[in-house]
């Protein structure tokens, strides 16, 4: 198994796995993103970035994970995404790529690294505690849609 940065040819598996993401999260008819706009943010406007974990010729997992800012704190680093084909979970795929994200966040000196995770979602709850996280459930989330 290698994890390493997405490149354009991975555009269409990185999308094939967001939507067995929300079929997990019992959202599938959630993603409204293509992979021609997926491959517009991440490769053409750097809007986001990507790490893949590939083995043999498959994907089998990414994470994806852009920047912010918090008024705070100073720059932050967002992990959208982190998820696992079901066949390799326990295998310490998402810990890999996990770490690939944590060592940005490192090098580029972000102050903070957030994410989101569901209460229901007992798995990635006990990964992240593993990896002595805050889960923090004081703050209630926020969003619109357009």
């Amino acid at each position: 198994m290698l994890v390493r940065p997405a490149n354009p040819s991975d555009t269409v598996s990185i999308h094939q796995l967001i939507q067995e993401l929300a079929d997990y999260e019992r959202a599938p008819d959630a993603v409204i993103n293509t992979p021609e706009l997926l491959s517009q943010d991440l490769f053409v406007e750097g809007r986001c970035f990507a790490f893949v974990a590939e083995h043999g010729e498959a994907i089998i997992g990414f994470a994806l994970y852009y920047f912010g800012y918090s008024t705070w704190k100073g720059r932050t680093l967002y992990l959208e995404d982190l998820y696992v084909r079901e066949d390799f979970r326990q295998a310490g795929v998402g810990q890999q790529l996990f770490d690939h994200v944590v060592t940005v966040a490192k090098n580029e000196k972000v102050r903070r690294m957030d994410w989101q995770v569901l209460t229901w979602n007992e798995p990635a709850l006990e990964f992240y505690r593993k990896n002595k996280a805050i889960l923090d459930d004081e703050w209630i989330n926020g969003r619109l849609f357009f």
